[in-house]
């Protein structure tokens, strides 16, 4: 979108800036985010002899707020890019594919009832926004990501005496027309989405319940998103190019998670959930997932835990009809598995699923410095076969990350890390992430400086 489509949207919220004082309350908050990092073999194996990248991204974010009696506003624009990749002294070279300026959020929410008086929250919330929800493993805003995820939705929802409720749904079109309602989710700009997605949903409905315990919360999710049906060109052969047509694939997700603590020192986090339908491709599926991690609080510093994630695959050495891929829906796969982000993210690894091993520490040197390294062992849950008919090894690999978080101050903090991945045969196989000539040794290093500074005004 051009950015001159913005600039009403802004006239209107200085606008509201200016009349704060009759009003409640009127936020404006900011971010500056850079992000320097070194790439060596992050995301997928590096090709033997290959130099690595270095570069530095920033985001730069402009948020507004206003609530009044029974409502909210809230907008959010970014600019997302690379140091460099503009002309320095004019920009008339960017393409669109690189115009990082966007609308990240734009809605509101409305009061249902007077707020407290008979149902502590009830709310309609309407407009681009972030859906967060529980661990964010399934449905996030992926903030890893400089641009972060957002969807255009309506969203009810219900919080009273520790029940939670909320009911979502969202319907995607190109344009304004007058007829028809065929979508080509094919995005024109950044795309946020996990296993290299290519096409967002044509809509989607999801029902969120949750209860908070004396030893922490469970929670229970009901999702279905809808993919536009396509085909092929009898004479698109190597099918490149879709043709969209009416009616939709439909696939649905169910499952639960638990999360708390035993005894006061021992947390845990417990996930289960099942995947039916179709994927986007029409493929009927069956697929699971499973989680089961603890963290024990060794001390006032220390925290320490194993874990194991559980993602369900197709067998790669006897295929068959059913698609049992899981797919981590919405969510931040940056969190799990792993920090250079090999699996479920953007490059994708075939088809397969994954077993990550895993063990967790967590030292905290100070109130405001905090250090974390975590181990993950990835392995294959079947074997798979290698371009000449035998049998790969099911292990993947051995990542270990390394990452500090320093708060300087309330609005300024420093986070940094470096990550290695020692990887096998099996990893750079056709079947897996399909690299001629991999090394067999990956790392990644990075450095991230955050401002956000937050100004509230009340009447």
């Amino acid at each position: 979108m051009d950015k001159k489509n913005y600039l009403p949207i802004l006239l209107v919220l200085f606008c509201l800036a200016g009349l704060q004082q009759a009003f409640a309350q009127f936020t404006v908050s900011g971010q500056l985010r850079t992000r320097t990092e070194l790439r060596n073999g992050q995301g997928t194996l590096q090709v033997k002899d290959t130099a690595r990248a270095v570069f530095t991204s920033q985001r730069t974010r402009l948020n507004f707020g206003y609530s009044g009696y029974r409502f909210k506003l809230y907008a959010s624009v970014q600019d997302v890019r690379v140091w460099g990749q503009d002309a320095s002294s004019i920009n008339r070279v960017t393409t669109d594919a690189n115009d990082g300026f966007m609308l990240h959020e734009a809605w509101a929410e409305i009061s249902l009832v007077d707020t407290g008086k008979v149902i502590r929250n009830f709310t309609l919330k309407v407009g681009r926004q972030e859906l967060v929800y529980d661990d964010v493993r399934l449905l996030g805003n992926l903030d890893w990501l400089q641009q972060a995820r957002r969807h255009d939705a309506a969203l009810l929802k219900f919080d009273h005496n520790g029940w939670t409720a909320h009911l979502g749904a969202a319907y995607n079109q190109n344009a304004e027309r007058k007829s028809n309602t065929i979508y080509n989710g094919v995005p024109t700009a950044y795309t946020a989405s996990t296993n290299g997605m290519g096409a967002m949903y044509k809509s989607m409905q999801f029902l969120y319940l949750a209860r908070k315990h004396y030893f922490g919360n469970t929670s229970v999710l009901l999702f279905k998103d809808d993919f536009s049906k396509f085909h092929f060109a009898a004479t698109d052969t190597e099918k490149k190019t879709p043709i969209y047509e009416s009616g939709v694939w439909s696939r649905y997700t169910v499952g639960a998670n638990m999360f708390g603590t035993a005894k006061r020192k021992l947390g845990f986090a417990i996930s289960a959930f099942y995947q039916g339908g179709k994927y986007r491709e029409g493929t009927s599926l069956n697929e699971y997932f499973f989680s089961v991690s603890t963290q024990y609080a060794a001390g006032r510093k220390l925290s320490i835990g194993p874990g194991v994630d559980i993602t369900s695959g197709n067998n790669g050495s006897d295929p068959t009809k059913k698609y049992q891929r899981f797919d981590p829906l919405y969510g931040t796969p940056h969190k799990f598995w792993g920090y250079m982000d090999y699996f479920y993210v953007a490059d994708g690894f075939g088809s397969n699923g994954l077993i990550d091993y895993y063990l967790k520490a967590k030292y905290k040197l100070k109130d405001n410095f905090t250090m974390s390294l975590d181990g993950h062992r990835f392995v294959l849950p079947s074997a798979v076969v290698n371009k000449d008919g035998t049998t790969m090894k099911k292990a993947l690999g051995t990542e270990i990350d390394f990452v500090f978080n320093y708060a300087m101050t309330k609005a300024v903090n420093i986070e940094g890390g470096y990550s290695t991945m020692f990887s096998t045969s099996t990893m750079a196989s056709a079947k897996v992430k399909n690299v001629s000539r991999a090394a067999d040794f990956s790392d990644w290093a990075y450095l991230m400086i955050s401002i956000k500074p937050e100004f509230t005004f009340k009447n």
